[in-house]
């Protein structure tokens, strides 16, 4: 491979349970950490002229990867985080924690990004899913993005052409990689945005299990339900397998909280599904990202 030639020098055979929120995965056969764009464009190019599969990680929040791993080169965004305030925008870099760009908003005495408060993702992630809780969306403040395409070309894409809905973006259409988002803003009172900031993150301290690993809320509300709720009535709150448990402080989160493996979450996730759908006729579809390869041995 071209890395080394290149400047990089990649971890090899690195274990991505260091980096997930879970806790578990397999490992990467290269991971390389970019802190430029140029640098993952140049890596993004390497990898398409080698024919070397290439994924793309943020902070692999909403995330579980399989316990066979990834093949191929792995890219983690997260030194690429810078933020910028120009007027009453907000330019972040993919790997930008969107908590940090929630404060820096709060900090520019900027309104609209306070639901954001307590989200643990990247900007990159936030975008590709249109992250969103307590009543904002990504899509209701982000003005334009900029994506690399597979072979390394760059592209920018505004107003309808992101391409935003209910946890989707254009980004899960074209398998693009987020470089940078632009966050168009309002004048607010700085102590009134503190505010919703804090009480965001009180209520979700008091509602979400996150004291434990896990990979935040695993499936999409389903039209005229709650998954929480569906998965109680279900009889499943509490229910584990391995390490993985069903939350007891809230139904529609998976925690870690005896050496789980990924396996154990992907059991976990289809007995849900399954008995839900058995019980209820409703088909709940994950929100978080399931990637990777299946362990050696096993049956997909």
């Amino acid at each position: 491979m071209e890395l080394k030639n290149a400047g990089f020098t990649p971890l090899v055979d690195e274990p991505l349970s260091k980096y997930t929120f879970t806790k578990t995965g397999g490992r990467a056969d290269w991971l390389v950490f970019p802190h430029s764009h140029e640098e993952t464009i140049r890596l993004v190019a390497i990898a398409e002229e080698e024919n070397i599969p290439l994924t793309v990680l943020g902070n692999a929040s909403n995330l579980i990867v399989r316990d066979g791993g990834i093949r191929g080169l792995v890219l983690i965004l997260t030194k690429m985080n810078q933020i910028k305030v120009v007027g009453t925008d907000i330019v972040a870099e993919a790997g930008a924690r969107i908590i940090d760009v929630a404060e820096t908003a709060w900090q520019a005495g900027l309104t609209g990004l306070e639901f954001a408060a307590g989200i643990p993702g990247s900007i990159g992630g936030a975008v590709f899913m249109n992250a969103g809780a307590y009543g904002g969306q990504v899509a209701d403040v982000a003005s334009a993005f900029t994506y690399l395409d597979r072979s390394g070309a760059q592209h920018q894409a505004v107003g309808r052409g992101m391409h935003f809905a209910y946890r989707h973006s254009l980004i899960q259409e074209n398998d693009g990689i987020v470089l940078t988002a632009t966050f168009h803003l309002a004048k607010g009172n700085k102590t009134q945005i503190r505010a919703k900031m804090d009480d965001v993150n009180g209520q979700r301290a008091a509602k979400q299990p996150l004291e434990y690993p896990s990979c935040g809320s695993v499936f999409k509300r389903p039209t005229g339900h709650y998954t929480g709720p569906l998965i109680i009535k279900a009889g499943l709150q509490g229910k584990q397998i391995g390490g993985a448990q069903v939350s007891m402080k809230h139904a529609g989160f998976i925690v870690n909280i005896d050496h789980a493996t990924a396996s154990d979450y992907l059991e976990l996730i289809h007995l849900i599904q399954h008995t839900v759908w058995g019980k209820f006729g409703v088909r709940l579809e994950t929100e978080v990202r399931i990637i990777g390869e299946e362990p050696v041995g096993e049956l997909v």
